[in-house]
């Protein structure tokens, strides 16, 4: 299926780490211990969010979707991954393949968006505490969720269909799923309009939501550092450190990954396997951090998740 007049793929075959045979059994065991992980805690801040009353503010409705989009992300590339390192040789159809390059996207384009909204949320709250309710209201906050949502998903769709209509010359992806990137490198015409296309992407998911971030936040040190007394600065940051702490390890892994679309020819074969490294850090491990970054400091959480626990099954 390598033939270089190919108009159409039936399947891919993925590599995953076929190269270093001595790495996948260890890498499995690391990666599904990861997972299950993600499944455990983002699947705590989702039930505490909803069941516990004393929760149902914006902040925390954001980040009940923040963990519901990480779940839905890792589902969506995690398992084949681990049957990749399980399988010499791993075959996906191109409709799935088409499938999991939709999901991954849509997931990370719209996290992009959404932590740039909790970002605002932690701006109203600090700079403008006495306004907050007026302005971040349910129908307020909702509707941002909701957009945020909706941006990423029409995206993907945008980025997705443009690659399923190219030609491919080859069908192996050297890498664990199918991702836009590497797809690309497949292909057998010009691509310059997925480029050109990409860096539209980045510059909307990646670049103005960062821009957004780093407004808010100087407005909200400059407010900080105007409380008189340390105790306030220290406890109005807190409020903001775990997405602070999220935003910085999200974006530097993910920025890096796609900040700088690439033709397929300027792409050289020794940065493949830092590409499926980095692929794999922020698929698995910040998705695995952030539930356990906004968990470990914040006595809202870890009190609404010992109230679920002490509730008895029959009252």
């Amino acid at each position: 299926m390598e033939g270089t007049n190919q108009t159409a793929v039936i399947e891919f075959v993925l590599l995953g780490l076929s190269d270093y045979p001595k790495l996948e059994t260890i890498f499995f065991v690391l990666v599904l211990w990861m997972y299950l992980v993600i499944l455990g805690g983002n699947g705590v801040l989702i039930i505490v969010t909803i069941y516990d009353s004393h929760l149902h503010t914006p902040m925390y409705f954001f980040l009940g979707n923040l963990s519901f989009l990480d779940i839905c992300y890792t589902t969506s590339t995690v398992p084949l991954t681990l049957d990749s390192f399980l399988t010499p040789r791993k075959a996906i159809s191109f409709s799935s393949c088409a499938v999991q390059m939709f999901l991954s996207f849509a997931t990370g384009a719209t996290e992009c968006a959404l932590l740039s909204v909790m970002a605002f949320d932690r701006y109203v709250a600090i700079c403008k505490p006495l306004r907050y309710p007026v302005i971040m209201n349910k129908g307020t906050y909702v509707s941002m969720a909701s957009v945020s949502w909706a941006a990423g998903v029409l995206d993907s769709i945008v980025q997705t269909s443009l690659v399923v209509q190219l030609t491919f010359c080859m069908d192996v992806i050297d890498h664990f799923i199918c991702e836009i990137p590497a797809v690309l490198k497949l292909a057998c015409g010009d691509i310059s309009i997925n480029v050109l296309s990409m860096a539209g992407s980045n510059f909307i998911f990646l670049v103005i939501p960062l821009i957004s971030i780093s407004i808010s936040y100087i407005f909200i040190l400059v407010a900080i550092l105007r409380i008189p007394s340390t105790k306030g600065r220290r406890k109005a940051f807190s409020t903001c450190s775990a997405h602070l702490t999220v935003v910085i390890i999200f974006y530097g892994t993910i920025f890096f990954m796609y900040a700088k679309p690439r033709s397929k020819g300027s792409v050289r074969a020794d940065s493949d396997i830092k590409d499926k490294f980095i692929t794999l850090f922020y698929s698995v491990v910040t998705p695995m951090l952030s539930p356990i970054i906004y968990s470990l400091r914040n006595k809202d959480v870890k009190a609404a998740v010992k109230n679920i626990l002490s509730q008895k099954p029959f009252h």
